[in-house]
């Protein structure tokens, strides 16, 4: 039988740390793609923060009070007229009182979410 050349233990030996490296690339980017797959659905798929408040309980330092969830989610009718009660979105809730966020859920998700550089304090 012909003797190995030195070359052909040199690749032998080579062959092993290119497949690891190879996997460890494959897995690097297998885990990196899903952390960015599971961010973008996550952002995408989920509704903004809402809270409950009273339109007519606004306070210039506190902003608006948050009420029961059922006071928006029930008629005006069966409630009352005492509380003028609409959903708030991506507020800054801080000792029962709501501020910096919006009525509008549309705004509210445009606001945030994957990708986007505005942040929540806009000017």
């Amino acid at each position: 039988m012909a003797q190995k050349t030195a070359v052909e233990k040199t690749a032998r030996k080579a062959m092993p740390a290119a497949r690891t490296r190879r996997r460890l690339r494959s897995g690097t980017v297998m885990l990196g793609g899903m952390g960015v797959l599971a961010a973008a659905l996550s952002a995408c798929g989920s509704d903004p923060d809402r809270r409950c408040v009273d339109r007519d309980s606004y306070d210039y330092l506190n902003g608006y009070k948050v009420v029961a969830d059922r006071s928006c989610t029930t008629t005006s009718a069966s409630v009352g007229k005492d509380v003028n009660a609409d959903w708030y979105y991506d507020a800054d809730v801080s000792d029962g009182w709501a501020d910096d966020g919006t009525f509008s859920r549309s705004r509210a998700v445009d606001r945030g979410g994957f990708g986007s550089s505005s942040g929540k304090r806009g000017g």
